[in-house]
């Protein structure tokens, strides 16, 4: 296979990488970076005032402080020219968009970017859009709301306005529920570790009317405003609530031709009501049946990519008409979806790729109980299941974790391929069922420890 970054002249490129933090994922794009003969320029919200402690070069920003932090951006490059800009995650995403228009180069808007960051303007949104859309409204926690004065219907769902990995999201099915899961979504953004974020409007939640049916995500990549759908993830679990703890993706999805259609069609409806044009898209939907036809309701649109290590899930093939002209027909080379990442982001040539034949999926091996990781059995008979492609327990060793709807980590990751989505399935649950994790509680008076380091897939 040719190297795309190799046709014509010869020009070393350099890409700018807003990332929260380094790890599994960065380490791939550092591996498709070389292959391709680019630069990579991290930007993460360490510490400005350690002296490069990983080695990496990274610029430091406050990625809370957005404008600001493209301003550092801008300066830290001293006129170093940019091919390319790409972020990793939420908040960092509003972060490169802001740096992108400083430096001239095509990108989401930052008005955009940051409706995608508040699920009460994202709702706003969509509803102007015409889109399908749940009731929905804004409440202070302080004091703590009375639902009957509030017109609340049930059931209803209580979110946090900008946190993601469905971290804090509540299904309440009565009044005593309600303010329950209010109080508890009041203790959870007053927590120490949610206010070191500096989010705004930590004081507030949204509610909205509860959407019956099954969920999917969509992986896609925008070019001038147009989605190139990359895969439809199903999820088989039921995300009916109380909390909505994500365990299995699997693609390609087993929804009718005319469903998945529908649904890529909500999705460009979607990114073109909040304005994305350019970049990865990670976005949400719930398929539901109503009088014997599926309508999809949008959740969530996220300019980046699906989150972390779930990426592992997805490769991608040229397409049939392109491996027949290759040499190497026989034996098509795949790449990740960072390398694909990285080339769109450098404007080079991604429209002959496609995701591979093989269906796959990942499970996000989920926190039964919220306490102290004391051990892990079983992962060596897990891999041996026919069908998986790999197991990474990230947490670690005596850390405590928390389960949901507070915690926003899991446990590890487990891959499968198979010919067929359903077969992908059954290998994750037989392979989980082979692992035992040993959870202990932890005493109120013990000092906190470290949290897990596994990071979430939305």
């Amino acid at each position: 296979m040719d190297n795309p970054s190799k046709q014509g002249p010869y020009k070393q490129r350099r890409l700018l990488l807003f990332t929260n933090k380094l790890g599994y994922q960065t380490r791939s794009f550092e591996q498709a970076a070389q292959k391709h003969d680019t630069e990579l320029i991290y930007v993460t919200d360490r510490c400005h005032q350690l002296e490069d402690p990983w080695g990496d070069r990274a610029i430091a920003v406050h990625f809370e402080s957005a404008q600001s932090a493209a301003v550092d951006v801008v300066a830290a490059l001293n006129g170093k020219s940019v091919d390319g800009v790409l972020a990793l995650g939420d908040a960092p995403s509003v972060a490169a968009a802001y740096t992108a228009r400083e430096l001239g180069i095509s990108y989401n808007h930052p008005a955009a970017v940051e409706a995608c960051r508040s699920k009460l303007r994202m709702r706003e949104v969509f509803h102007q859009a015409g889109l399908k859309t749940p009731w929905f409204r804004v409440i202070n926690l302080e004091p703590l709301p009375e639902p009957a004065l509030l017109g609340i219907s049930y059931p209803c769902v209580l979110k946090p306005l900008s946190l993601s990995a469905s971290r804090g999201v509540i299904r309440a099915n009565n009044r005593d529920e309600f303010v329950s899961a209010a109080q508890r979504i009041r203790k959870l953004l007053e927590s120490p570790e949610i206010r070191a974020t500096r989010e705004a409007n930590l004081d507030q939640i949204l509610v909205e009317g509860y959407i019956p049916g099954k969920e999917v995500a969509v992986e896609g990549l925008l070019t001038d405003g147009v989605l190139k759908v990359l895969a439809i993830f199903d999820k088989p679990d039921p995300l009916e609530g109380p909390y909505f703890e994500e365990t299995i993706y699997v693609t390609p999805s087993k929804f009718t031709e005319s469903q998945q259609l529908a649904i890529q069609k909500c999705a460009q409806e979607s990114v073109r009501a909040i304005g994305l044009t350019r970049g990865p898209v990670h976005a949400e939907f719930r398929i539901r049946h109503e009088e014997g036809e599926s309508e999809v309701w949008p959740l969530e649109i996220a300019a980046r990519p699906i989150g972390g290590l779930c990426a592992r899930a997805l490769r991608f093939v040229e397409n049939e008409n392109q491996a027949i002209e290759n040499e190497n027909a026989n034996e098509q080379a795949s790449i990740g979806l960072e390398e694909l990442l990285l080339l769109h982001s450098l404007n080079l040539p991604v429209s002959t790729w496609t995701r591979e034949r093989m269906a796959s999926g990942v499970m996000m091996i989920p926190v039964p109980s919220s306490g102290i990781l004391e051990s892990v059995q079983g992962g060596e008979t897990a891999r041996e299941t026919s069908g998986i492609t790999e197991l990474l327990i990230t947490a670690r060793l005596r850390d405590y974790i928390e389960a949901w709807p507070e915690g926003a980590s899991y446990l590890g990751f487990l891959f499968a391929a198979a010919e067929t989505p359903r077969e992908v399935e059954q290998t994750l649950r037989a392979a989980h069922a082979k692992l035992r994790f040993t959870m202990t509680p932890r005493l109120l008076v013990e000092h906190p420890t470290r949290r897990a380091s596994g990071r979430s897939a939305r």
